[in-house]
């Protein structure tokens, strides 16, 4: 089921009221590569929730006192840590995978009473000196 925040778009006017701001900025923004409205048939810009929600983290960011280039460095960095946190997650849920495999494997083997393996226990060995000429 596809959630209605991803379909849910809106024309540059309604999108610049709901980011606080006026639709030129949107227009700059999109200019400076910060933002990537879809386009409709007639070439109209449209925004989604998401792209409002960006437009929220820029003005925040340039509130704070942020040039565009700081802006756009710490939207990159955003994004990259966005991509890490999934791989993460994704090598988390291998690693629960394969620790769960392995443990039915050890599980299978010990139930299976395996035969050919052999317990072995370390024992004291005194250490002779092997010299030739003590003959």
């Amino acid at each position: 089921m596809t959630n209605p925040d991803d379909t849910t778009t809106f024309l540059i006017g309604i999108a610049a009221e709901r980011a606080g701001m006026h639709p030129q900025t949107l227009r700059l923004y999109e200019r400076r590569g910060l933002l990537s409205p879809i386009r409709d048939a007639r070439n109209t810009r449209r925004y989604r929730v998401a792209d409002v929600a960006r437009l929220r983290r820029i003005q925040a960011l340039s509130e704070a006192g942020m040039n565009l280039a700081g802006i756009e460095r710490v939207l990159a960095l955003d994004a990259e840590v966005a991509t890490l946190r999934a791989q993460v997650a994704s090598l988390e849920a291998q690693l629960t995978t394969e620790r769960a495999e392995h443990a039915a494997a050890m599980a299978a083997e010990r139930r299976a009473g395996r035969a050919d393996l052999v317990h072995v226990t370390r024992t004291r060995t005194a250490l002779v000196r092997y010299a030739p000429n003590d003959e």
